[in-house]
């Protein structure tokens, strides 16, 4: 499996040029990839003020452009995460799509970030199931996820070899990015993808440093702090490999997480 992560600079309060780069990055990359991977709340940036008249609806023509694309180049896509209305809520939400471009999961935002109040803006996800998307089995997560391991340990359990992680994860706590990043693949033996984005949010800048975590813990890919596409392929074949030498999914007591 070919995968791209799109590490683009997000714009603060600029939706309109977020999505055109958004997109062009889209078609540049879906011809030669198996799977496209967008960072946390690329539309919009973390300017979150404007979310009644921005956030996406599941007939956006964002997500129907998306589609489009994933179709006409065979190319799977996790749409990073968008703001979504629904039901009269907006969620935080990270959408996949198939290579028949076919919309598969909505994932939304489940740990919401108190720091920053972010259940001012957003409504706290339910969604905890895998999903499989073009014959693989998957989860997704959204950035503060990170820090709450029993999310993949469950994403795990249920057959999840690849993770997603959609991120604006800022420079500040630029080192906790990599070591979670790292423990969440090596504690449950999956492939962990964690797309951050570059640029800055009130000249606070993030860190960047999007990577794909082996099943044995090892980084193998890692962009630097500036916008960056880089390309990876990943072999499944390892987290077999990695399982057969020590499970530790086996030895879960799994009373202590249900």
């Amino acid at each position: 499996m070919k995968i791209a992560l799109l590490q683009l600079a997000v714009l603060e309060k600029n939706k309109e040029a977020n999505v055109a780069h958004g997109l062009q990055l889209v078609r540049e990359n879906a011809p030669n990839h198996d799977v496209l991977v967008l960072p946390e709340v690329w539309t919009t940036g973390y300017s979150l003020g404007h979310l009644d008249t921005e956030a996406e609806t599941e007939d956006s023509p964002i997500l129907a452009e998306l589609q489009r694309l994933a179709a006409e180049h065979e190319c799977a896509i996790v749409a990073g995460s968008v703001p979504m209305r629904r039901e009269g809520k907006v969620y935080n939400t990270s959408v996949a799509i198939d290579k028949k471009g076919t919309l598969v999961n909505m994932y939304d935002k489940v740990h919401l970030f108190g720091l920053f109040n972010e259940e001012r803006f957003f409504a706290p996800g339910n969604n905890f199931k895998a999903y499989e998307l073009d014959g693989v089995c998957c989860g997704s997560t959204i950035c503060y996820d990170l820090r709450f391991p029993e999310l993949f340990r469950h994403l795990a359990l249920q057959g999840a070899q690849i993770i997603f992680c959609p991120a604006e994860w800022p420079t500040a706590r630029g080192d906790i990015w990599r070591l979670l990043a790292q423990a969440r693949a090596a504690e449950n033996h999956t492939f962990v993808v964690a797309v951050n984005c570059a640029g800055t949010f009130k000249g606070a800048p993030f860190y960047g440093h999007s990577m794909v975590v082996a099943p044995s813990g090892r980084i193998v890919a890692e962009a630097g702090s500036e916008e960056e596409v880089i390309s990876c392929e990943l072999d499944l074949a390892e987290i077999a490999k990695v399982r057969n030498r020590l499970n530790a999914l086996a030895d879960v007591r799994k009373e202590l997480i249900h």
